[in-house]
């Protein structure tokens, strides 16, 4: 891969419509859309704000016990790269917690023809 090979428009549009797709769900609470984005695999792992979640069974387990009230968030520098054809990374700011901010990193894979979350991290800090 070279320096050109960075944000093709093709993967570009593919991965930015996944995340916008994906935090869709989040905020409407779409488990099962959720739970596809994310890569079925014992190896996928979210890092959470209060959670470390090992595998696709332990994220969706989380998913579908987690409270469906209060998940409004506003987006800020939202940074999506693609690498190549098949790999990615979202990162975003967002806030919903007053007084706090919180980061979210997502590295997407290309599998099978469809992207998928294979690693996340989410953590809030106090505002500056």
């Amino acid at each position: 891969m070279t320096r050109d090979d960075i944000n093709l428009p093709g993967p570009l549009a593919e991965i930015t419509a996944a995340f916008e797709r994906y935090e869709t769900a989040l905020t409407t609470n779409d488990v099962a859309v959720l739970d596809e984005l994310f890569f079925v695999d014992p190896r996928t792992i979210r890092y959470g704000i209060g959670e470390n979640l090992y595998g696709h069974d332990e994220i969706a387990a989380f998913r579908a016990s987690r409270p469906s009230g209060g998940l409004d968030r506003t987006l800020e520098r939202t940074a999506i790269t693609s690498f190549g054809t098949d790999f990615a990374t979202a990162m975003t700011l967002f806030r919903r917690t007053p007084g706090k901010i919180g980061r979210q990193s997502q590295t997407w894979a290309k599998i099978d023809g469809d992207w998928r979350i294979v690693a996340a991290h989410v953590s809030l800090i106090p505002e500056e």
